[in-house]
């Protein structure tokens, strides 16, 4: 036992040298540590999946929303405009000057790269003298109004700068296929130079509804807007003449209104559908105006409900020689429907002919009895006004209305003073047009040519005259000016 642990001893003394006699001849440095292949295998797997988790991540942070706006945002510019405004009052005049500049914003989009086209709301432009429109990318060029549609509120405008190159161009789709729901985004410029970049502002949500009739409130300072794109996505002062774009990136609609008591978004924003602005943008280009299209049909609501409310239209009178006697339409009959789409009420009858060429063969369906029946109608122009024409100053031109020229017009009202001329201050200050039917001053009903003369004549240097116009298409709408002594 005794000569068992003296062996053990000596063994472990031989160990230890050996130890130290190998930690000498590697100059004291410290056992390499030995690494198992299977743990490098998986390092590497962690941080190839760590990687795929950061791809995946940022791809799904480009969803359908930011993909269609990057499609369309470069061809988003903001539209500046100088106009040169009269003095409303003799006040204005003394403190102000005969006239003034003002600025004014707004936003449109490039739908033909080659021919510099750029499009936008008519009254972003209304009496402009100057026209700049900025690019995305900050580079700013003149412009000049090709054409411009009061009644579709479409204007087009032409960049002049011939080295406007590279410009980027809006991919345009359609309107007459949209579904309530479906994911669409604004796009525009509603703070013009108040920020210090030029890229435009995005905003989304969804349509909210189709075929949508405006009809103004209070005093009918905005106008009617006919056969709407209805969304909640934001749209604000500035935004008007923007693209409304769906999830594929191509435009459906030219923002345009907003209804808002403070003058912001609430939810409640219209787009004109894109079918319609290519229609009105060509016809601008082509000939610089808009020819409409003319039946000859007055329409009324028929069979209304204890509430008023009606959902049946039937024709009040034709005229006489018009496309719609030729085509054997007379009064009483019940309008269905119209090249396809249902009509409810005058307004969706108005949309229909707004969206309808000179020269279309229009398939308008009737009822009489239980019996529907479609007929093509030939549609023309409107036809010329011909009557004695009495003047109000430097200004206007009337002529009193007559049952024929009602007919022709598709006026509702069955008296009133038709402008059939007017300077170009009283179109851009006052907001009134050629075709305007002048039915009441200061609460006066106008009967005639020479009353709205007489009236407007009496009212020179009296302070502000009220006027109700009924607009073809439009309904009545309101304007307040102050006429000069």
């Amino acid at each position: 036992m005794r000569w068992s642990s003296l062996l053990v001893g000596f063994l472990l003394v031989l160990g230890l040298g050996a130890v130290l006699m190998r930690s000498a001849d590697s100059g004291g440095a410290a056992p390499v540590e030995t690494t198992n292949v299977s743990d490098l295998r998986d390092a590497a797997g962690a941080a190839q999946n760590r990687a795929a988790l950061q791809e995946r991540v940022a791809d799904e942070r480009r969803t359908v929303i930011v993909r269609a706006a990057e499609r369309v945002a470069p061809a988003v510019v903001s539209v500046t405009v100088v106009r040169s405004v009269r003095a409303a009052s003799l006040w204005e005049s003394m403190f102000l000057g005969p006239s003034r500049e003002t600025a004014g914003l707004g936003s449109g989009f490039i739908i033909d790269a080659a021919e510099r086209l750029v499009l936008t709301n008519e009254h972003v432009v209304r009496g402009a003298t100057e026209v700049a429109v900025s690019l995305a990318d900050g580079r700013e060029f003149a412009a000049e109004i090709v054409g411009r549609d009061e009644l579709t509120d479409l204007a087009l405008l032409r960049i002049t700068d011939r080295a406007a190159t590279n410009l980027a161009e809006a991919p345009l789709g359609r309107s007459d296929d949209l579904v309530i729901g479906e994911w669409v985004v604004a796009i525009g410029n509603p703070f013009g130079f108040l920020l210090s970049n030029s890229e435009p502002t995005v905003t989304a949500g969804v349509v909210s509804g189709v075929g949508r009739n405006i009809i103004p409130g209070g005093d009918a300072s905005r106008g009617y807007y006919l056969d709407m794109i209805q969304t909640d996505a934001s749209i604000n002062p500035g935004n008007s003449g923007g693209p409304l774009v769906n999830a594929q990136g191509v435009v459906i609609g030219v923002n345009s209104s907003i209804i808002s008591e403070s003058g912001g978004n609430v939810g409640l924003g219209f787009a004109i559908p894109i079918d319609r602005a290519r229609r009105i943008a060509d016809a601008l280009q082509r000939e610089g105006q808009v020819r409409r299209a003319w039946v000859g049909i007055e329409v009324q609501a028929a069979e209304p409900n204890r509430f008023g409310r009606s959902q049946f239209v039937e024709i009040g009178a034709v005229a006489p020689g018009s496309p719609a006697e030729r085509a054997g339409l007379r009064p009483g009959q019940r309008i269905d429907s119209v090249a396809g789409r249902r009509v409810r009420t005058p307004w969706d009858w108005e949309a229909r002919m707004l969206d309808t060429r000179v020269g279309d063969a229009l398939p308008v369906t009737v009822v009489e009895g239980t019996r529907p029946r479609t007929v093509s109608i030939a549609t023309q122009d409107l036809p010329s006004v011909t009557a004695e024409r009495v003047r109000a100053g430097g200004d206007f031109t009337f002529v009193t209305l007559t049952p024929s020229i009602r007919a022709e017009r598709g006026l509702r009202n069955e008296a009133g003073a038709l402008i059939v001329g007017l300077s170009e201050a009283a179109r851009e200050v006052i907001g009134l047009q050629e075709g305007d039917l002048i039915v009441a001053i200061n609460r006066t009903p106008v009967r005639s040519g020479e009353d709205a003369a007489t009236f407007l004549q009496q009212l020179a240097g009296r302070g502000r005259v009220e006027v109700v116009v009924e607009r073809p298409g439009q309904g009545l709408l309101a304007r307040s000016f102050v006429i000069r002594g």
